[in-house]
Order: C-alpha cells, then structure tokens, then sequence
C-alpha cells in the first residue's frame, strides 16, 4: 500500500514569503493594469520564484494497514443464571465470533465481565461499560470498529449517552426475552442501628414487575410475608403489593441482629433470589443500669464504684448502709442523713428498670423488708441479673440464704469463714467459659500456679445449682454461675478482690473478671458459653462454637445459593472449636450443629444485581443510539442479525443487521522524498520566463 502527498521545506518564514508574494502581485497588477507586454511571463517567473523557496517535495510513503479492532463484552454476572440466558449469551457470542471472523481486517477480541467478587464489601452491580474501556485501553479510537455486548440488559456502570466515551458503535444483544414477570421484596427503609429492648421500625414493599398488560391487571393485590430473626423466631403477615408498609420489630440483645424476610413467589418468576432480603440492625444499650447495695463500709467497696463508673456507658446508683435501724446513739435526726434510701421506689417501682442488681457485703439488718427481697427474686425469674459478693455475714444467722433470695442463690454456706490467704484458681469447666477462660496471669497447664496475688477471706459454701468458674481454699467455690428462670446470678464468695486492684502480690485481672462477668449477666452474646457464631474475614468464613463440655462434631453450613455441606470442628483451647471455609458468593451463610443457629453475613445481602432481574433495554439504549448503534433481542430461538462492514459516517445498523466500521487506519513503514523543485531548475526557469518577459516587451 502506498500514499503520496506534498511537503514544503521554505527557505523563508512563511510570513516573509507571504508578503513578497503580495508585493509581487502588487507590481504586476499596475502592469495588467497599465497593459504592458511581457507581465504574463513575469507572473509565471514570480511564481517559479515563490516555489523555489517554498522547496516543495513529493512524499511516498510505503503504508502497512492496521486490522480493525472488534470488541464482544460477555456478561458472566449472576442473573445471566436466570432461565436460559447463559445459553443463550454463549450461543451468541459464538456466532459473533464465527461471523466476524470471516473479515480478515478485523481483530475480535472477546473479554467476560461482570462477574462479582464475594469477598466485596462494596455492591457495584454489573459493571461492563468500564471492562470494555479497560480492554480497548491500548487500541487507537481510530482503529475501533465496534463493541457487542451480549447481556441480559441490567448494566450498572451504564454512563450517561452524551459521555460513554465510545468513539465506535454499541451493538447490544439481550439474552432474555420481552415481557419478561417477575416479583420482589424490598427494603425501603432499615435502621443500621437499634436500642436494645426499643421498638424500631423495617419499610418494606412488595413489588410485581413486568408481565404483558393482561397479564398484570390477574396479578394478586396481598402477598404473604415471612419475617425471622436471627434464623430462630419468625411471623407472617399478608402485605398490600406496591405500597410500603412499617414493620415493627425488637432488639434483644446487643451486637448484630439479622433480620430475614421472605415473600412468597408470584404469578410470575424469574428467581426467588430477589423475593428475600437481608437487614443487619446493630444493637446498643441506652444505658446500662446498675443499682449497687452496699452493706456497709469496706476497703472493697471503692473499687465496685471505681469498676462501675469507669464504664461510660454505666448509669450507677449506689447506697451503702451506714446507720442500721436498731443502732441507738442519740444522733439528731437532722444530722443523720440528707436523702433518706428509697427502698419502696428502689425495690418495687423502678426494680424492672435496672439491668444489673448488685448486693455487696449485704446482710439482714432490717433495712429490706422480705417483700422487697421477694422482689428482687421475682425480678430475676423474669429475666434480672443479680450478683452477690459475699462477706463475713454470709455465713452467720443474718445471712441472705435465709431471705426469699436464697431460692435463686446458688450456694449455701456451711457457717465456716476462712481468713488465710489462698490464690483465687480458675476450675476446668472455668477454662472453658467464657467468664473466666483465658484471663490474663492463669497458668497454661490446668495444673500450674496463677501469677496474680493472694486473697485472705472465703466463705465456705455448697454449690447446690450452677456452675463452679473457680474456687480458692481446699477447692471449695469461690466464683458460681447460675441460670434462673430467664434470668441470671452469680455469687463471689469473698471480699477480698480489691486486693487484686491495690496491686497486692502484682494483682490479678480484677477488671477483666468483673467487666466479663457483668456482662454475662446481662445476657452479651459475645460472652455466651454455650454458642455458635460466624465472622466474615476477607474471602473467609470462620466458624466458632463455644460450649462448656467437649463437643467437636461437626456443622451444616448453608450456603447463599442453598446449597449445603458439612463443615469439621478443630477443637481449640478456652471451650472453642473453630473451622474456617471459603467464601463462594455474597449472602447470608447459615450455620446450624442441630441446636443452634448462626448467621454470618458476606458482602453485600440485598445485591441491587438482583433488584431487578428482567431484562430490559432501557438502560443501555440511549448509549447504543448515541453511538450509531443497536439494541437487539438474542434469546433462545432468536435469530441473531446478520454482520456487515460500513464506512466512517455511515448507518452502523439497519434492520436485520448490524455494522462494524471499516476505519483503513495505518501505519508508514517507509518514507521517499522527491524534490519538485531543485535549485538548477529553478534558477533555469526563472531565467527563462524572464527572458521571454524581456523579448515580449522589447516587441
């Protein structure tokens, strides 16, 4: 292939030949003017003059044409799963490529996208418009000659039509079919965060999409609607379709709360995939309400309140009994107190409000009536915490065993106080449960010594309920949890752990203890002891139960697809078996051990890949039509359109066909230079039209 042209080499600046050339025209145009013989020959020397110095050349040029470039975007994304859309996209791209093949200037190149990255947290949808950029990245716009994507018509990275960008026609083959129905459920409205024990609202709507004009007016206007929590509790209700309706629901506890529905399918049905959606709630606490008795003035007293209050989130009401009813000392009443304790308003109006009841060094003095402790009892069945930490008195006559609390105290005490000192020792069960297992300074070997200091008083009790965490002289219990009715307590039989906070012998993880125990009793799910959960880390699904006796057998993972499988345990050290598993999809992954169910969620649980799966040219058409381009059907059964070439300017679609664009681009692989006007000439002619201007004026 071969180009030829012209190029100038001036000897001058072109302004400077410029204005010679106007001058000359200028004189010669007085000789026209004035009609003298000779001025034709002078303007043909002026111009061999003029070209001389413009040093013209002719250019060959041997030329290598450059092929075409021909993209197809195949779209892998989840919903070309639907129906026969993946056969139908293969059988396509198939034909495009053998069609196109058969132009020899035309380089095909094929890439898939859309496919999503389960271990995302973002949720980008299909995104095709910036893979087909990325793909022609190193191609020329000059050298592209179209782009084909064959999808199912719901590309989420669609730009606007006035800045695709595209300099090449867009030629888009849908692989599903018109009219297509379909229904869904969606989640208007969810809250990311809760109050525990609040009442807080979903906004859901369910929709039928689609179908022909008939078809929809036979759509039902109810559908059924399942809500369950967690993967345990569930309700149904019959919602109004199109229209967005409130639902109520309750936290119970803090951290994540998993809230599942579930439409019933339609008339119609592409997938049941968008006929559930998934809201994760976080649950926070108001306010932690702790009401801490003391018995009377003691050196541990300080460091319950120091606990206590360090703790934001802790609203604490503490009273400690100093003057008991019977002591008679002629005091002024004036004098003996600013705020008298309100037992009637403590114990049996706001009881239900406090999350945590905590008796410290109590004893029967008379100050509670038994009412109020029947209280306290009543307020545990119900779903209470109460923490006992017991003193000397729990073994005498006034001890609270011999109130209406002994019923949900788990220990009852033999009358012995030992006052030796003796390290505090976490029980076998205590390694496994979460209170006490792993607390820093316990020794590695269940046999060790622990690191931290010695206490100097225990209550000797039998353990009649609940179970034993640690024990402190001659094993006896020290530390004992107990499950009542729905709710819980836990008994500290010595007074001695402010030892640990004044750093006595180093000290011991008095914090920690109390922080975690505090929180068992209030029902954390983090500090569960009998538990399965699952955590998303990256591209990975680890699995974790806790339980306080030996249980590794394995679990029934769920996967987002449904399909499931059976996962092995690996025991691990503080009553955890652990398993990891990779992440295959986005959703929500179910794992059950045949009593407990967990939920893990991975990416995004309402894909908008999924918000809407019918496939439709809208959001694609306005590129296509900006860009010369075409929308055309190619599901199953469809007949593809036929492929042709068309100049630059030209329709790039037409009924029945599509077009691909002959651009002739190239490349100048070598290059001859051919002087038009060497000096001999010019000099040769500029001489001779001068001399015949001479001889014509001479005449």
């Amino acid at each position: 292939m071969t180009g030829y042209g012209i190029a100038f080499a001036p000897l001058l600046p072109w302004v400077l030949i410029a204005v010679a050339a106007v001058l000359g025209l200028a004189i010669l145009a007085f000789g026209f003017w004035r009609r003298a013989r000779g001025t034709l020959w002078r303007l043909v020397a002026l111009a061999v003059l003029l070209a001389a110095i413009a040093d013209p050349s002719l250019i060959e040029e041997q030329r290598q044409p450059q092929k075409d470039v021909a993209l197809i975007v195949k779209d892998v994304s989840p919903s070309q799963s639907i129906g026969d859309r993946r056969a139908a996209t293969d059988t396509a791209v198939r034909a495009l490529q053998d069609r196109l093949a058969a132009y020899p200037d035309l380089d095909v190149r094929t890439i898939e996208a859309g496919a999503s990255d389960p271990a995302s947290t973002g949720d980008h949808g299909t995104e095709l418009f910036g893979a087909a950029q990325a793909a022609l990245a190193d191609v020329p716009p000059q050298r592209v000659a179209g782009i084909a994507m064959v999808t199912d018509g719901q590309v989420h990275d669609t730009p606007p039509a006035d800045r695709s960008g595209l300099t090449a026609p867009l030629h888009v083959l849908l692989s599903g079919h018109p009219d297509e129905g379909d229904r869904r459920i969606v989640v208007s409205q969810a809250p990311s965060f809760g109050i525990v024990g609040k009442e807080l609202e979903l906004t859901l709507r369910v929709e039928d999409l689609g179908g022909t004009a008939a078809e929809r007016q036979s759509y039902p206007q109810q559908a059924r609607v399942t809500v369950r929590k967690d993967g345990g509790e569930t309700r149904t209700l019959n919602m109004s379709i199109g229209h967005d309706v409130s639902l109520p629901v309750m936290l119970d506890h803090g951290g994540q709360t998993v809230f599942e529905v579930e439409v019933a399918a339609g008339p119609h049905e592409l997938t049941l995939d968008n006929n559930r959606a998934a809201v994760v709630v976080n649950g926070v606490r108001d306010r932690l309400r702790v009401l801490l008795v003391s018995g009377e003035p003691h050196a541990g007293e300080r460091t319950w309140r120091n606990l206590l209050k360090a703790d934001p989130s802790v609203d604490l009401v503490h009273f400690t009994i100093l003057r008991p009813p019977e002591k008679q000392d002629g005091t002024p009443i004036r004098e003996l107190s600013l705020i008298a304790f309100p037992i009637r308003e403590l114990f049996e109006v706001k009881l239900d409000e406090f999350d945590l009841v905590i008796f410290d060094r109590y004893r029967r003095r008379g100050v509670l009536p038994a009412t109020y402790l029947e209280n306290i009892a009543r307020y545990v069945r119900k779903g209470g915490a109460l923490l006992e930490a017991a003193g000397p008195s729990f073994g005498t006559a006034t001890t609270l065993y011999r109130t209406p609390l002994g019923a949900v105290l788990p220990t009852e005490p033999s009358g012995e106080v030992y006052e030796q000192g003796f390290k505090p020792k976490v029980t076998e069960l205590g390694t496994r449960h979460p209170v006490t297992a792993d607390l820093p300074g316990a020794p590695k070997d269940p046999n060790g010594e622990p690191t931290w200091g010695r206490w100097f008083r225990q209550v000797e009790a039998t353990a009649h309920h609940g179970q034993t965490v640690m024990t402190g002289l001659n094993g006896a219990p020290l530390l004992v949890l107990d499950r009542v009715g729905e709710g819980r307590v836990a008994q500290i039989l010595s007074d001695h752990m402010w030892l640990w906070t004044r750093g006595f012998e180093g000290g011991g993880p008095q914090a920690e203890l109390l922080r975690r125990l505090a929180y068992w009793l209030m029902k954390e799910p983090d500090l569960e002891e009998n538990d399965l959960r699952g955590t998303i880390e990256g591209s990975r699904l680890t699995i974790v139960r806790r339980t306080l006796a030996p249980d590794d057998h394995a679990v029934e993972l769920t996967r987002p697809d449904g399909k499931t499988e059976t996962v092995t345990m690996t025991p691990e050290s503080g009553g955890r078996s652990v398993a990891v598993v990779p992440i295959t999809a986005s959703g929500l992954y179910r794992i059950s051990d045949g009593t407990r169910t967990a939920i893990a969620a991975a990416g995004a649980l309402n894909p908008i890949e999924f918000a809407d799966v019918r496939t439709i040219p809208d959001k694609v058409a306005p590129v296509a039509d900006a860009t010369g381009g075409s929308v055309n059907w190619a599901g199953t059964g469809t007949s593809l359109p036929d492929i042709r070439r068309v100049a630059p300017g030209r329709d790039a679609a037409g009924r029945d066909w599509i077009g691909f664009r002959s651009n002739g681009d190239y490349v100048v692989t070598g290059l001859r230079e051919t002087p038009l006007m060497p000096a001999w000439l010019a000099l040769l002619l500029t001489l001779g039209t001068l001399i015949l201007a001479w001889r014509r004026e001479g005449r």
